[in-house]
């Protein structure tokens, strides 16, 4: 069969994500994969810059990854999680347990990023139900993004996203991320929700807000909303989909803070982006709202493929790499490279504001355009035919390279940035 097929064969049956299919290019078929590489039918290579949404963070087709997950599909393939346990999923909370904050005490499993958030928002609303109390209202960050299911949706604040749903959605009230310069405005405008509405939780992508264009926010500032968030009965969920596994500089983004959520998602480079898998994490103390003689206060809520020993086995791998020497002295040395690369770009004339924490680097364009608007589409058209594979979030570059890419691999993700800006 002929390679330039895979395009007409793709294009009879398939609906792809965030495509606006009567407008969009075709996409591009893609082959092959290794360490910080992808290839596509024609056999071009591209570097995958953005660990292809965040997940490939230690290489795609890892050996010890791959080499987990085949060891593991010859003992066993699947059973379902209600009713049963297996190994790969005790062992996989108890090594997660140990890195996370030290409030965090179950582990609940469910498929990908999206459903972490509804397990956890539904954690949220019927723990306040259990003990008689109706709290309808959820709290979020202005611009923030948790997925597409309807929790997750309500609290996301990405017009693009949720327009035609908006009517459907759970109450929300937002609130604008904090910096050094605006957390008493902010804590003003918490205060007014908490004492109009009757809130359930808080829901919040640490530090860095990805799908609103790598938005930074202020440590000290998310510390106090967590804690006045707390103080009123209201708990905290930490979305760590994006910023968990050592992106930020720490393990997770929640280690930057001295108030700790009460739920933690989990998600994307968990498994290493090897297999759907998500982790919803709680307190002993949420989960102790659930524990009732009556049945129906147990949390009702499951995926067929929780617990996946092979996502398990997938996610074990990943956590030996993540503290393994390799890793480690890898992840430093990006953060190094990145804070190198800021300073020689950082006042150039073209650019709004560039910034970098860990391995992400994000800068803003000094112009007005649409998430996907004509100049986001050149932008990524330009990359790619550089061999570089970016995907600007409207009028902002970002970069989230996987551990493992090569000195060269990062730089010339440097010189392809360095020559769009000059160009």
């Amino acid at each position: 069969m002929k390679k330039e097929e895979l395009i007409t064969r793709d294009k009879k049956h398939i609906w792809h994500p965030l495509t606006q299919h009567k407008t969009a290019a075709a996409p591009l078929a893609i082959t092959k994969a290794k360490g910080a590489l992808i290839w596509d039918e024609h056999g071009k290579q591209y570097i995958d810059g953005i660990a292809s949404w965040y997940t490939a963070m230690y290489g795609h087709c890892n050996e010890d990854i791959t080499a987990a997950l085949n060891k593991q599909m010859q003992e066993l393939d699947f059973v379902m999680f209600s009713g049963f346990t297996h190994k790969p999923a005790i062992e996989l909370s108890e090594r997660l347990i140990q890195i996370l904050p030290d409030n965090q005490s179950k582990i609940f499993f469910n498929d990908n990023g999206s459903t972490a958030i509804e397990a956890g928002i539904k954690m949220a609303l019927q723990f306040h139900h259990n003990q008689g109390k109706r709290r309808d209202t959820l709290i979020a960050f202005e611009d923030g993004f948790h997925g597409d299911t309807f929790g997750a949706m309500s609290a996301s604040g990405i017009s693009s996203y949720n327009g035609p749903f908006e009517n459907f959605l759970l109450k929300v009230e937002r609130i604008p991320i904090p910096t050094d310069e605006t957390i008493d405005e902010v804590l003003g405008k918490l205060d007014i929700i908490l004492k109009s509405n009757s809130c359930a939780a808080f829901v919040f992508e640490p530090l860095i807000q990805g799908a609103a264009g790598m938005k930074f926010h202020s440590a000290k500032g998310l510390n106090m909303l967590i804690k006045k968030c707390q103080e009123h009965d209201v708990l905290c969920i930490a979305d760590e989909i994006m910023t968990g596994f050592g992106k930020t500089g720490k393990n997770f983004a929640c280690d930057y803070l001295e108030h700790k959520p009460d739920i933690i998602c989990l998600s994307k480079s968990l498994t290493a982006g090897m297999f759907p898998l998500s982790i919803t994490s709680c307190s002993q103390q949420i989960f102790d709202a659930f524990l009732s003689n009556e049945t129906a206060k147990g949390f009702f809520h499951a995926h067929t493929y929780s617990g996946h020993p092979l996502g398990c086995a997938a996610a074990l791998a990943g956590l030996d790499l993540l503290v393994s020497p390799h890793i480690t002295e890898r992840r430093k040395y990006i953060e190094g490279e990145h804070q190198k690369f800021l300073k020689q770009i950082e006042n150039h004339p073209k650019i709004e504001n560039a910034r970098t924490l860990g391995v992400v680097l994000a800068i803003d364009l000094k112009v007005e355009t649409n998430r996907y608007g004509k100049l986001r589409d050149e932008m990524y058209k330009y990359f790619m035919a550089k061999g570089v594979n970016l995907r600007p979030l409207g009028n902002t570059i970002y970069t989230l390279p996987p551990y493992v890419i090569t000195n060269d691999q990062l730089h010339k993700i440097y010189q392809s940035i360095s020559d769009f800006l000059n160009s």
